[in-house]
């Protein structure tokens, strides 16, 4: 693979999908994986585009979304997250959770405290498989927002089902003789969506450190699928100038797809699992008034992982003896643990 040209900044590859749904095209099907393998080589991020998730439902689960955060807190308290961090569900108000790449060493209690010294300025809901028993649901009650739930367990399975086609492309992109070898190891019931609300916030605070939105982190699951509105902020790291980040702008129901730590490892570090944050707006209209308060930013990630006692270990097509495995194969809940721990005080 050539050398980045490190004069150029880093472009975000942008794949149609409309292609990929149509059995009967092998040799363009194959192309769209191509594409989508080789974004996630050299980037690990790409904007899907022409994907199958309805707009309809994308613009209802974004109005479903400002509903649920526009609610009083003592209405979003009636689904709170749960103290720890083995269940990653509910309503987390601002400054509970820290997203970190720190890794647990054993002194954690301590390094959580001193990582929230700077405070994400963002609230959450999180939601899963209902079927998930040792993630269980934190719903509110129906009465507070009538709808919301029957809604979002719809778009949460119109998610896992878009992300099983994705998932199904990367096979057959890598060379695998399965096409449903990855998809058949995510049932769906490990899968998290994650609503967020950025709230506003004075440029300065983030300018000069003392507050985030999200800190620069990769995600450890599989993939994420990430549905944004038109704010900006979202950053990913420009591997081939490392600490540089170029702007991931708004692509109108795109699809911001990007490998997760598991697939790389999955994949014997071929995909690549790139580290991301939110930073301010880059367009000067998504500023008010004279403290240049931020407006509100939300976003719709789409995690999908395997199934908690899927055992990762390297792909077939991606060892061979030039390239050994990488990495002791390892438990997804094992992993999930090790890194989960870190984002949330203890009870």
């Amino acid at each position: 693979m050539p050398l980045a040209d490190i004069s150029t900044p880093m472009k975000i590859p942008m794949v149609d999908f409309s292609s990929w749904t149509d059995p009967h095209d092998r040799s363009t099907r194959l192309r769209v994986a191509q594409e989508l393998v080789e974004a996630c080589q050299r980037v690990g991020f790409v904007y899907i585009i022409n994907h199958s998730l309805p707009e309809s439902m994308l613009e209802e689960a974004f109005e479903w979304t400002k509903s649920f955060f526009d609610l009083p807190k003592e209405e979003k308290l009636k689904a709170p997250h749960p103290e720890g961090w083995a269940i990653h569900r509910g309503y987390s108000w601002p400054g509970l959770e820290k997203v970190t790449q720190t890794i647990s060493t054993g002194d954690d209690d301590k390094i959580k405290q001193k990582l929230r010294e700077v405070p994400d300025v963002k609230e959450i809901y999180d939601i899963g498989s209902d079927e998930n028993s040792e993630q269980p649901n934190q719903w509110i009650p129906d009465e507070s927002l009538p709808g919301f739930r029957e809604f979002m367990k719809k778009f949460y399975w119109e998610c896992n089902r878009v992300g099983g086609d994705v998932l199904r492309a990367l096979a057959v992109g890598l060379n695998l003789e399965d096409e449903s070898y990855l998809a058949k190891k995510h049932t769906g019931h490990d899968n998290q969506v994650r609503l967020l609300h950025y709230l506003p916030i004075r440029a300065e605070e983030i300018e000069k450190g003392h507050a985030t939105r999200c800190s620069a982190h990769s995600d450890w699951s599989s993939i994420t699928m990430l549905f944004q509105d038109d704010c900006g902020g979202l950053e990913v790291e420009d591997i081939s100038r490392p600490g540089t980040f170029v702007p991931a702008e708004p692509v109108k129901n795109a699809i911001v797809m990007n490998i997760g730590d598991l697939l790389m490892r999955w994949s014997n570090d071929r995909l690549r699992s790139t580290k991301h944050r939110v930073q301010l707006p880059p367009f000067a209209d998504h500023f008010e008034g004279p403290d240049r308060m931020t407006r509100d930013r939300y976003s719709i990630p789409y995690f999908m992982t395997t199934d908690s006692n899927t055992v990762i270990e390297c792909i077939p097509s991606c060892i061979s003896e030039d390239k050994p495995a990488k990495y002791e194969p390892i438990k997804q809940i094992d992993y999930t643990r090790m890194r989960a721990s870190m984002m949330y005080l203890a009870a």
